[in-house]
């Protein structure tokens, strides 16, 4: 169980060595409370509405909301992430690594820093999923870089939001929080940035459902 004095542990520690720096501009604020709005774990109609007439307010694009919604909507992959490396151990006869997967691995991960340091917080899990699906496998990646590959906003802001769905309230996904929050600081993020999207990470609403 992740708790939140956990996440607030994890934070003060990830941003030890941190500089201040500067604290959200209002474009960011308003992207991150629609991120953390659309995400699976609040998914709030009302509140997604108000969160797009609050980013159309401060000039945000058609192109970045649904930028945003496209990077949030990848927290399916999570059920992937925690499952993987269970359901490869429970079978006794586990798929090897062949050619074809091989050339998968070859693809998309090789010797890239960006999923070595994804494997340390996930330690197994790419090479569980090669295993038991390579079209599961492909698609993960294929999914994922979406919002990465249109770049309508900024890398650090989209993984600031991405932080802050992983530290809400309904979520809590330490390994994404982690990854995120590291990623971020690399792109610039200073510490008051941090702390402003889990402040609105903190505010999350509560998912009641959608009729």
């Amino acid at each position: 169980m992740l708790r939140l004095k956990d996440i607030e542990d994890e934070t003060n520690r990830l941003l030890a060595d941190v500089p201040e720096g500067a604290g959200l501009d209002p474009l960011a604020s308003v992207l991150i409370a629609l991120a953390v709005r659309a995400s699976v774990v609040a998914l709030r109609p009302d509140e997604i509405a108000k969160a797009i007439a609050d980013a159309r307010a401060v000039g945000a694009s058609t192109a970045q909301i649904q930028e945003i919604i496209n990077l949030v909507s990848g927290l399916g992959v999570h059920s992937l992430m925690v499952s993987a490396t269970l359901v490869l151990n429970s079978d006794p006869a586990p798929p090897p690594i062949d050619s074809e997967r091989e050339e998968l691995w070859a693809r998309y991960v090789r010797d890239d820093p960006y999923w070595k340091a994804f494997d340390a917080e996930l330690p197994g899990f790419l090479e569980a999923l090669l295993r038991i699906s390579p079209s599961a496998f492909r698609g993960f990646f294929d999914y994922c870089a979406i919002p990465w590959e249109s770049r309508h906003v900024r890398a650090v802001t989209k993984e600031l939001a991405a932080m802050a769905c992983d530290a809400s309230p309904g979520h809590r996904f330490g390994p994404g929080f982690r990854l995120h929050l590291r990623n971020a600081v690399k792109l610039g993020a200073g510490k008051k940035a941090v702390l402003d999207s889990l402040k609105i990470a903190a505010a999350t609403p509560e998912h009641i459902g959608v009729s």
